[in-house]
């Protein structure tokens, strides 16, 4: 059976109820011995220019998604994994709200918190996502990642 890329965006934040879900989900899954997760939130910075309010996240859907499938297989390639699962933000998400939902499952502990790490790292600095950083109504400044 051929893989293909799965949708991984949402428009605006990711909700507690969406996270709830795909955990709850896994309940059945009794192969599982560990779950990771990792949540990234939109956080209030403050630049020279103002504070942030919020981030609008913008990509090329296309290229991000195979990208996107291609960190997934490299990562179901080297971790014992049961399952893997990611959610990114697209749109305006204010600060304080979820962007990233990174979730990964296995028979053991180690496996899944380390394909976590590297799963979310691997995102941070391969998935072609942008944020722009919102400050107020006339300012925005793009954002960089560190």
């Amino acid at each position: 059976m051929e893989r293909k890329p799965k949708q991984i965006f949402i428009q605006g934040a990711i909700s507690s109820s969406k996270i709830a879900d795909s955990i709850q989900k896994h309940s059945s899954k009794t192969d599982i011995g560990a779950h990771s997760i990792f949540l990234g939130q939109v956080r209030t910075d403050e630049k020279p220019e103002g504070i942030i309010q919020a981030i609008e996240y913008t990509t090329y859907e296309e290229m991000a998604l195979q990208k996107a499938f291609e960190i997934r297989e490299d990562i179901f390639a080297k971790y014992p994994l049961t399952c893997l699962h990611i959610y990114h933000s697209l749109g305006v998400v204010k600060t304080g709200e979820i962007c990233l939902f990174v979730f990964t499952s296995s028979k053991n502990r180690k496996a899944a918190t380390e394909a976590c790490n590297e799963m979310v790292e691997r995102i941070k600095n391969e998935l072609p996502v942008w944020g722009k950083e919102i400050i107020d109504e006339k300012k925005s400044l793009w954002k960089e990642n560190s």
